[in-house]
């Protein structure tokens, strides 16, 4: 039993952990919903506090993996200009990606109408708040004080910080040399933190599900059934067919091989629903699984956890065209093209904004003159479609980030092509780790 044990892989043992979860959350909402001590000891006690310790955890390693790592990345870079090179091509891709997402959602939405015939005259009233122009964050990613930054999570700051105390630091002649050895050994431990935290995520995994899935509303499923699939459809249709199609014609490798180096990482974007909390997960899965190195992936992956929003695109281009079909209110072509090119730039203008999908909504259905008030219908199923439209932005954040480092030719084809790339280390890690838990001398 143990041996089997030890053979399953690391995703294995996630995606195990996330349908025992589901499986429990169903059965405890259908046959236990009366019972006080499963509501307070066992859903609201063992498995919120479990789940919520997981996911503080993932939060922790945010901040000191994307400082350590960016600077180590900067600073290991012989020429500066790379870095305006490296951020240009990341920004177009990313901008690319999101405008061919809510293209492809309006189009979907369209042929299947999932707002056709629903009632959405009792909707209540939603209230957003505003969001801040581009210009404002653009002067907001420039921080005052990167200490307070980091201390609020504030992911813009803290790159724009990294990259810039990154350049000083290949700047500095041996001194800098001193301090970027010391940072690449502080990565390395950072790293090792990231897969101590990934040996328990089965157990965290199964929280997280079985409380959500003991909470979730199946009619609200039912009532707005032609939604939820037209969206989940289009997700997954983008996730699939336009990263696939992307990744093999700007790196020439299977995308096969890489959804399935990437299980890991969706897995973990799925039970989390946060990009900013998947970052470790990402990060770990581009340089150790992918191939990436690590001046590539310290960049781009914080970058696209920020401001790539594919999948939050595609629920504002369906969301818009279903509560236009159902309010019966008829859009022009020019009303899809600003519906485009506002999703498009919300992605970044409201980056780190909390509530960032339902605000970027609201602007999008002001943009054309649609009633907000429909945002509270589709919110009964969000929580849901909030998970798999987070797996689909860590998968675009990957499917970018091996295209710019194959373009720069900082990818190791040979780690990418083997199927076992990052399972040994792990493995090696972890017996270490139990040899010296067993051996006295070393304790």
């Amino acid at each position: 039993m143990i041996e089997a044990k030890q053979k399953m892989s690391l995703t294995k043992r996630v995606l195990l952990g996330m349908f025992v979860g589901i499986v429990c959350g169903f059965v405890l909402r259908n046959f236990f919903s009366e019972s006080r001590f499963v509501s307070d000891y066992i859903l609201n006690g063992v498995f919120e506090v479990g789940g919520e310790i997981f996911v503080a955890s993932l939060k922790m390693l945010v901040v000191p993996l994307i400082f350590v790592s960016l600077v180590c990345g900067t600073s290991s870079l012989k020429n500066i200009s790379t870095l305006g090179r490296l951020g240009g091509k990341t920004i177009a891709f990313y901008l690319t990606t999101t405008a061919i997402a809510i293209t492809l959602a309006i189009f979907t939405a369209n042929i299947f109408q999932p707002g056709a015939g629903a009632d959405l005259s009792a909707a209540s009233s939603f209230q957003s708040s505003h969001a801040p122009s581009l210009g404002a964050v653009i002067i907001n990613m420039f921080p005052t004080n990167p200490i307070n930054a980091m201390a609020q999570g504030n992911t813009l700051q803290i790159i724009v910080f990294s990259i810039l105390f990154g350049i000083a630091v290949s700047s500095s002649g041996k001194a800098g040399e001193r301090v970027a050895a010391a940072f690449v050994d502080l990565n390395e431990i950072i790293m090792k933190l990231v897969v101590m935290l990934m040996s328990i995520a089965p157990y965290g995994v199964f929280f997280l599900m079985a409380k959500l899935f003991s909470e979730i509303e199946i009619s609200a499923i039912n009532n707005l059934l032609s939604y939820f699939l037209v969206l989940s459809g289009t997700l997954l249709l983008h996730g699939f067919i336009t990263y696939g199609l992307f990744f093999k014609l700007f790196t020439g490798l299977s995308p096969i091989i890489f959804i399935k180096k990437m299980e890991t990482a969706i897995t973990f974007a799925f039970s989390t629903a946060s990009s900013s909390a998947t970052i470790p997960v990402t990060l770990e899965t581009a340089t150790k699984r992918l191939g990436v190195k690590n001046k590539i992936a310290s960049f781009t992956v914080p970058l696209g956890a920020t401001v790539n929003m594919d999948g939050t695109a595609i629920m504002q281009g369906v969301a818009t065209v279903f509560i236009a079909q159902a309010f019966n209110i008829d859009l022009s072509l020019a009303d899809y093209g600003a519906v485009i090119l506002t999703a498009t730039l919300a992605s970044v203008g409201t980056a780190g904004v909390p509530g960032v999908g339902l605000i970027m909504l609201a602007m999008v259905l002001n943009q054309v003159g649609l009633p907000v008030e429909g945002i509270a219908m589709v919110m009964g199923v969000d929580r849901l479609l909030d998970m798999i439209r987070t797996a689909v932005n860590i998968t675009g954040d990957s499917v970018v980030t091996c295209i710019i480092a194959k373009s720069e030719g900082e990818m190791d084809v040979d780690l990418f092509n083997d199927p076992t790339a990052g399972d040994k280390e792990e493995e090696l890690h972890l017996k270490t780790l139990g040899d010296q838990a067993l051996d006295p001398a070393k304790i």
